[in-house]
C-alpha cells in the first residue's frame, strides 16, 4: 500500500479504462473486502488465521499491480486513481471491522482513517493549485506499519500472550505515525501554497512594473517628437 505518482510520460493517454493486470489486481483488492468482513464478522471456523491470510493476500496485490504496471508500462490513468483508493478502502475497513470486533479502540482508528481523507483533501486543493505534494517517508512506512498492526491484532485475538502484546505496540506505532505523518503533510501543504502565493504575487509586481515601464517609454517618445 503505497503513496505514490507515476512516471511522467508513463501515462497511457486515451487510456483511462484500458484494462490490464495491474489495474485486474488492484480491482481485486476493492472486491477482496466482502469476503474479509464475511470472514471476520461471523463465525466463520479460525476466522482471525483466515482474516490474517485473505488480508495479507489482498495486500500483497498493491506491490505487485505498481510492479508490473511500471514494468510493463501500463501505467493508465484509472491505475492512477484507483490504486490509492483501493489502499484506503482495505485499511479503513480492516479497522472498522477490528472495532466492530471490540479489538481497537474507536477513538484511534477515527485518527488513522480521519488521517486518511485529511491528506487526501490537501493533496487535491494543492493540484488545483497546480502543486505536487510527494508522499513522504513517513506515510509510506505507514501503510507497512498499518498492515502488519491488523495482523497482528488479529493473531493477538486468536492466540493471545506475546502477539497480544505485538499487537498494542504495532497499533500505537500507526497511531504516531499516521499522526505525524498528517502534521508533516500539513506543513509541507502551506509552505508550497505559500511559496506559490509569494510567486504570483511577484509575478503580478513584475507586469506591473513593465506597464509602468512601457507607459513612460511611451510617454517620452512623444514628447521627444513634439
Amino acid at each position: 500500500m503505497t503513496e505514490h505518482a507515476a512516471a511522467p510520460g508513463r501515462i497511457r493517454r486515451g487510456k483511462w479504462m484500458a484494462m490490464n493486470l495491474a489495474n485486474y489486481l488492484t480491482l481485486l483488492r476493492i472486491f477482496s473486502i466482502p469476503f474479509l468482513v464475511t470472514v471476520l464478522l461471523t463465525e466463520f471456523p479460525n476466522k482471525e488465521i483466515w482474516g490474517i491470510a485473505l488480508f495479507l493476500a489482498a495486500s500483497v496485490t498493491d506491490v505487485l499491480d505498481g510492479y508490473i504496471a511500471r514494468r510493463r508500462r501500463q501505467v493508465t490513468t484509472m491505475g492512477i486513481l484507483m490504486d490509492p483508493l483501493a489502499d484506503k478502502l482495505l485499511i479503513s475497513s480492516a479497522f472498522i471491522i477490528l472495532v466492530q470486533l471490540h479489538l481497537v479502540p474507536a477513538w484511534m482508528v477515527v485518527i488513522i482513517i480521519g488521517r486518511e481523507f485529511a491528506v487526501t483533501g490537501l493533496r487535491n486543493l494543492a493540484s488545483s493549485e497546480g502543486l505536487i505534494i510527494r508522499a513522504s517517508a513517513l506515510g509510506k512506512t505507514k501503510m507497512v506499519f498499518q498492515v502488519v498492526a491488523v495482523c497482528l491484532i488479529l493473531a493477538g485475538a486468536r492466540f493471545g500472550g506475546i502477539w497480544l502484546l505485538l499487537g498494542k505496540i504495532s497499533l500505537w506505532l500507526v497511531l504516531v505515525i499516521a499522526v505525524s505523518s498528517m502534521v508533516h503533510y500539513f506543513f509541507v501543504f502551506w509552505r508550497k501554497i505559500d511559496a506559490h502565493r509569494k510567486k504570483r504575487i511577484r509575478l503580478k509586481r513584475k507586469l506591473f512594473q513593465r506597464r509602468q515601464n512601457r507607459v513612460i517609454r511611451e510617454a517620452r517618445s512623444e514628447s521627444s517628437v513634439e
